[in-house]
């Protein structure tokens, strides 16, 4: 055959009856936001009283049935072999976060989308597609086999996926252009949530979004925005909006008092600057961010996260994240001499357990320490081994400890 990945993703469709053709499939690509994009179009579309399944970074969903998750998008045998238990389980619809290595890979070749959503591009995965243009020209190949297009046009990539993709139906949305299509308008901010208006030709509806952040406000419209895509009502979508829930490992609130505990996957320069500047407005002490940059992989990244952290950041505590085969102490010491220059007081230690119970013992009276890079894992990769480390664990066991003490 001329393209062996294609035919392969073709085979595995066939094997099991081509079960994304019964299925209405929304799937979600961007840099930040898919995981949290998945999830809550999964819970809007469950308060619309759907069944539904759902592929993704956290875990694969059919129904309220948790099947652990390998990759953020599985390949052709397992996926199709998952939206065939989807739809024989009674699922209507399939969420999937859709990864540029999966669509470059041909995983998804022959699958159609009823609706696909754009979240954001920033820099990452370049150790896999080089450039950036390669990177974005991975990502569109879901709207080239979407029938309608939910982007955020705040995004400068947004901006190009609309024009690109103009001969389509294209949903744009934005909290700051009044020539998307729907704007986000009166925007109020705090610790614990987002309120605003959602505003288009004809419509005005009043959301109130149990999570904070500018980004929540996007996330919140690309998810509403799905749902509208495939024929929901607006004002019932706004509605469920008021009523959704978290998401593990999505600024997670761990422990909120007498200091604050928040656990965050963010684990780029974007989805760093994005959570921290959304939480510092409202830390009424000291601002402490651990995190770690990943081995093996984009190293140009590394030194733009640091600068995200020491934007915003009180206290650092610098650690692992995934370090790989690459040697940890290495990768500390690449972006350690960038807090020194910024004069932003910070503590190096390459065991992530000792560094998170080292930040725990630190915290007084209305600190706020926000760990970044894990969220919803409760693994590490040292040396080529997976070993078990889970924050929402280490934080219990300090809080118990810390109870008992108190």
């Amino acid at each position: 055959v001329e393209n062996s990945r294609q035919a392969y993703a073709l085979m595995c469709g066939n094997l099991f009856d081509n079960p994304a053709k019964k299925l209405k499939m929304i799937g979600i690509t961007g840099t930040n936001g898919k995981t949290t994009s998945a999830f809550l179009i999964k819970d809007l579309l469950q308060q619309m009283g759907k069944q539904v399944g759902l592929m993704g970074t956290v875990q694969n969903m059919i129904g309220s049935q948790i099947i652990p998750a390998k990759f953020t998008t599985p390949q052709p045998y397992e996926l199709n072999a998952l939206l065939s238990q989807m739809y024989k389980s009674g699922c209507e619809y399939a969420v999937m976060e859709t990864s540029s290595q999966a669509l470059a890979q041909n995983r998804l070749y022959g699958i159609k989308f009823d609706v696909g959503v754009f979240t954001n591009l920033t820099q990452d995965h370049l150790d896999y597609h080089k450039t950036m243009e390669n990177y974005f020209d991975a990502k569109c190949l879901l709207f080239q086999n979407s029938e309608k297009i939910v982007v955020n046009y705040d995004d400068p990539y947004g901006k190009k996926v609309a024009e690109r993709f103009k001969d389509k139906e294209v949903i744009t949305f934005s909290d700051r252009d009044n020539t998307a299509d729907y704007t986000a308008r009166n925007i109020e901010y705090s610790s614990k949530n987002v309120k605003f208006l959602m505003v288009a030709k004809g419509s005005i509806n009043r959301v109130d979004f149990p999570m904070p952040g500018e980004y929540s406000v996007h996330n919140a419209m690309g998810a509403a925005l799905a749902l509208i895509a495939l024929g929901f009502d607006e004002t019932d979508v706004c509605t469920a909006l008021n009523h959704v829930h978290g998401v593990k490992g999505r600024c997670e609130i761990l422990v909120k008092e007498p200091f604050t505990v928040i656990c965050d996957y963010a684990h780029t320069d974007d989805g760093l600057k994005n959570v921290l500047s959304s939480l510092r407005p409202f830390v009424k002490g000291r601002f402490i961010v651990l995190f770690g940059c990943a081995g093996e992989r984009d190293s140009a990244k590394r030194i733009l996260m640091a600068h995200a952290v020491a934007d915003y950041a009180d206290y650092v505590f610098l650690t692992s994240d995934n370090p790989r085969g690459e040697n940890p102490q290495s990768i500390i010491d690449s972006v350690s001499g960038y807090f020194d220059e910024k004069k932003v007081p910070y503590t190096a230690e390459v065991d992530r357990r000792k560094a998170i119970n080292s930040a725990l013992n630190m915290l007084q009276y209305n600190d706020t320490l926000i760990l970044c890079g894990k969220g919803h894992e409760d693994y590490q990769v040292l040396n080529g081994i997976t070993v078990y480390l889970d924050e929402h664990d280490i934080v219990k066991k300090f809080m118990d400890n810390y109870n008992k003490e108190n």
